[in-house]
């Protein structure tokens, strides 16, 4: 089979990384939930060398993953995980998590299991950073954000564009706090929680 490919990936990675070269400079082990075509795990990692960066994703994914790893052969990026958010999760311990653009697929059940067993997969002080669109207050922050979630909701009930408020509310019921938001291109926001925050 052939690389999958994402033009978003590619486009996004660089604003993504540029933050996260400062959130994760003290992490050591990060844990991708939803690592999709494995392009943002290759990238990251091999600018972030002192990272292991474990990707993991649904077991369709894998392979695809696989052949992104294959390639780049670097020395942090281990073989990814199977991850159903609502199955079994890797013990860890892990310092940092990351998910690219996967609240919106999710069933919103999903989301809060997410949530729930992270605090169990990461260390206390745990940083957990999130990319993607958000609505402000339940609404669109822009017009193409609008369309977006349409789309997503004609193409299954269960998707959507999710409230950010409504996000950190699920946060802090299982011990994250919002740490940063920070804005990046295509009106995506980069939100970073840390475990254990006061």
């Amino acid at each position: 089979m052939d690389r999958p490919f994402s033009a978003a990936c590619e486009r996004n990675r660089g604003p993504i990384l540029a933050a996260l070269r400062e959130w994760f400079a003290d992490r050591r082990a990060v844990l991708e939930i939803g690592s999709g075509t494995g392009q943002h795990a290759v990238h990251f990692a091999a600018a972030m060398p002192h990272l292991r960066w474990q990707c993991s994703d649904r077991a369709e994914q894998l392979p695809g993953i696989r052949l992104w790893l294959d390639e780049a052969a670097l020395p942090n990026t281990p073989p990814p995980l199977e991850l159903d958010v609502g199955g079994t999760w890797p013990r860890g311990p892990y310092d940092a998590a990351f998910s690219a653009n996967t609240l919106h697929i999710m069933a919103w059940e999903d989301v809060a299991r997410m949530f729930e067993r992270l605090a169990g997969a990461l260390v206390p002080g745990g940083l957990l950073a999130v990319y993607g669109p958000f609505h402000r207050d339940g609404r669109p922050t822009s017009p193409s954000n609008a369309a977006f979630d349409a789309r997503l909701r004609a193409q299954a009930a269960h998707m959507g564009v999710r409230d950010a408020a409504a996000v950190d509310a699920l946060a802090r019921l299982h011990g994250f706090a919002l740490q940063r938001e920070l804005a990046m291109p295509a009106h995506n926001l980069l939100r970073l929680w840390r475990l254990g925050a006061r």
